[in-house]
């Protein structure tokens, strides 16, 4: 007797359709542990970071060339958070700290890749673009001293002369509630001279 081939059609429909569940490859779990992750963890270098957040009060001092009389701007306000793995800082002028008065923003991080300190940051008040750093060697989160690439100022005067100039920062932790950033310049003007031309020194505000 031959079969008709819709039935044979319709019996192999059925088996397909009652296998198991059991028997049907499981989905692959989603891997939670990758290198990507853990480097984009906050870690101790991070954690260290958030710590410093909040609002600091600001003291400026200024040495325009080697053996100047200081300037010194009182009255700032740095308003810090994190952003990803980064400690953002917004520099207010005195008297005024809403987001249309910055003078000077930067971002400290640490790249767990690399194994070492990154910085960028902006200055309002002078014309220099965006100025990226890197530190050397892994630095301790109390001491991070990061190097700057070359930059051009306009010179004095005038006229625009054009000058480069070769910077690094010092940023000590002296306490929890009181820190420092030093920055040291070194003009390329042959005389190889190095001085400290910026201290921000910062004081954290306590609540209340």
């Amino acid at each position: 007797m031959r079969v008709p081939v819709i039935s044979i059609l319709f019996v192999v429909c059925s088996v397909i359709l009652h296998v198991p569940a059991h028997a049907q490859a499981a989905p692959t779990p989603p891997v939670r542990d990758t290198a990507a992750i853990r480097m984009n963890a906050l870690g101790r270098e991070g954690t260290a970071l958030a710590a410093r957040t909040g609002r600091w009060d600001v003291v400026e001092t200024l040495w325009s060339r080697p053996g100047a009389a200081p300037e010194i701007v009182r009255g700032q306000v740095a308003e810090r958070r994190m952003v990803g793995l980064y400690l953002q800082e917004v520099l207010h002028s005195p008297g005024d700290a809403s987001d249309s008065n910055v003078n000077r923003i930067d971002y400290l991080g640490f790249n767990r890749v690399t194994g070492r300190w990154e910085y960028l940051s902006m200055d309002t008040r002078a014309p220099v673009g965006l100025m990226p750093a890197w530190s050397f060697d892994h630095d301790p989160v109390d001491r991070i001293r990061v190097q700057f690439e070359p930059f051009a100022i306009p010179g004095g005067g005038t006229s625009v002369s054009g000058q480069m100039l070769r910077m690094e920062e010092v940023i000590v932790q002296s306490g929890p509630d009181a820190e420092t950033k030093d920055q040291y310049f070194i003009l390329a003007d042959g005389s190889a001279t190095k001085w400290l031309a910026h201290r921000y020194a910062y004081v954290r505000r306590q609540p209340g």
